[in-house]
């Protein structure tokens, strides 16, 4: 049958049937066109050469490094190194620079914005997210409302010294006691006390339990919160009154809250990244919208020796 098959031609075409017939078709035996097998072999003879040519083959602890000797790691380097070389006169100028007197140079001020805004996108979107709005327990830096502070300089120091790192002396530091966990307040206190503010936050109408929770609220919450619930910058007690919340406003959430307390812990970077960069990144959550200036210096105590009066401004 197979010598059979190969004396076949085909009529319309004049090709030689291969022998193989599926469904009543049959297979020509046409050759591939020479420009596709001519092309076939450059590709191989340029797969060859591009083996000896550039790194290829993996071997056990290394590879073929290739006869030029390039690689797009060892590109990427001299790329980097040479982008790092033209942008340190502006890294210089920047750290150079008191952080307060940036706004000063608007040049300046601008390239810090932007280079902060790269550096942004590596270190902090893991948790401030890609647009700086934050999730539940980190905080939103578009707006202005701060634990901490505003300004450039206070910015700059929450970045540097982190929150909550126990081991660095010169974090940021403010504890909440967990006075449900820790029984601090009984389970009626603390229902009380979230009703309470709840009121002052605006979100519910005074009722029995907010005016019981008003006097817990003063002996035990008052001294960080503030009497009238608005913060205090100084230990990093948030406001209490205006509709941002970190954790939720909810009664559920503010309940964990005064049950268990929250202790979210902020990386420091001071030492991790360098100065520049440092200062780049309070530039740029600085210029989000919720940047505050730099508070008036404190006047000191002056003393009156014609009198013996000390007087004491900028209180």
């Amino acid at each position: 049958m197979a010598d059979e098959s190969k004396a076949q031609i085909d009529a319309a075409t004049g090709t030689q049937f291969k022998g193989h017939e599926w469904d009543g078709i049959q297979e020509l035996d046409t050759p591939l066109p020479r420009w596709w097998l001519w092309t076939f072999y450059a590709t191989i003879l340029f797969a060859i050469g591009y083996t000896i040519a550039y790194p290829a083959w993996p071997m056990i602890s290394d590879y073929t490094r290739g006869a030029m000797g390039w690689s797009s790691r060892g590109a990427l380097v001299k790329e980097l190194a040479a982008r790092d070389a033209a942008l340190a006169p502006i890294h210089k100028a920047i750290a150079d620079t008191p952080i307060e007197q940036l706004p000063g140079n608007a040049q300046l001020m601008q390239a810090a914005v932007e280079g902060g805004r790269a550096a942004f996108k590596v270190h902090c979107v893991q948790c401030h997210g890609s647009g700086a709005a934050g999730s539940k327990g980190y905080p939103n830096l578009n707006d202005d409302d701060w634990l901490w502070g505003g300004d450039l300089t206070t910015i700059e120091k929450t970045i540097i010294d982190g929150v909550r790192n126990p081991d660095h002396a010169e974090t940021r530091q403010s504890m909440m006691p967990a006075f449900g966990r820790d029984q601090l307040l009984t389970p009626a206190q603390v229902n009380d006390v979230v009703a309470h503010v709840r009121t002052i936050s605006r979100q519910d109408k005074p009722g029995a339990a907010s005016q019981r929770g008003a006097p817990v609220f003063a002996d035990n919450c008052a001294v960080c919160h503030g009497p009238a619930g608005q913060g205090i910058r100084s230990l990093g007690a948030p406001n209490l009154t205006d509709g941002i919340w970190l954790y939720g406003g909810d009664a559920d959430a503010i309940h964990a809250t005064v049950q268990n307390s929250r202790q979210g812990v902020m990386p420091r970077w001071g030492d991790k990244l360098d100065k520049a960069t440092i200062r780049m990144l309070a530039a740029y959550v600085h210029s989000l919208g919720g940047g505050e200036a730099a508070p008036a210096p404190e006047v000191p105590a002056v003393a009156d020796a014609a009198n013996g009066v000390q007087s004491q401004t900028g209180q």
